[in-house]
């Protein structure tokens, strides 16, 4: 996804010492964040833990870790923002779950740390969101069900991949950065994983449009 038009203008501003424009940028930043957030927090922890107060907390640490970040800046300011979201997602699986975190909450292990995994039925459910309802239960059930197994059954990495690039919307540079790869091999597996998903649902047309 490209940067929004002031982006670059708030982090610039935000770098000179501008406290409002950090304030701006985070929220800049919320809707995208959020929709991550909803996308990979486990389903076990639905209605005890709020994407909000994961957010919250993240944006505490952002502002906390803010004076090294202007001094540094290990990654473009989202991924930054991003990693640091995902290690507060983390921390709210292990509070919660405790010794079902081992079963519950997969992670994948990034070169910068881990991050939740988006379970293949999270994936699914996005993926049906975007249709009108079938007028038959058993057809939805059905479509579920099938999209669940696709998912499920892909390499992990194609997964994840796919979750970036088809779900949170991330640019390919976003994708290799974050998983800290060639982005030649990220869009490759990207175009592969893609097109085994669309040969494998052909059969519910509209399913994958946009």
């Amino acid at each position: 996804m490209l940067e929004p038009p002031d982006a670059d203008e708030l982090l610039d501003r935000a770098v000179e010492g501008d406290e409002m424009a950090l304030a701006e940028l985070l929220t800049l930043y919320r809707k995208r964040l959020k929709r991550m957030v909803h996308l990979r927090l486990n389903r076990l922890l639905q209605g005890r833990v709020d994407d909000s107060d994961i957010l919250q907390e993240a944006f505490l640490e952002a502002a906390r870790r803010w004076p090294e970040y202007r001094v540094n800046r290990p990654l473009p300011f989202f991924l930054w923002l991003r990693h640091i979201t995902g290690e507060k997602m983390i921390d709210a699986h292990r509070r919660h779950l405790g010794a079902k975190m081992r079963d519950a909450a997969q992670e994948i292990c990034l070169h910068r740390g881990p991050m939740p995994t988006a379970s293949s039925a999270s994936l699914a459910a996005q993926l049906l969101g975007r249709l009108t309802s079938p007028s038959q239960a058993a057809v939805r059930a059905e479509m579920r069900l099938r999209v669940q197994e696709v998912l499920a059954g892909m390499d992990v990495l194609d997964r994840e991949i796919l979750t970036l690039r088809h779900f949170e919307r991330l640019t390919n540079a976003e994708v290799a950065e974050a998983l800290g790869m060639k982005e030649s091999t990220t869009s490759s597996r990207y175009i592969r994983a893609l097109k085994r998903l669309k040969d494998e649902l052909s059969q519910f047309p509209g399913l994958l449009d946009g």
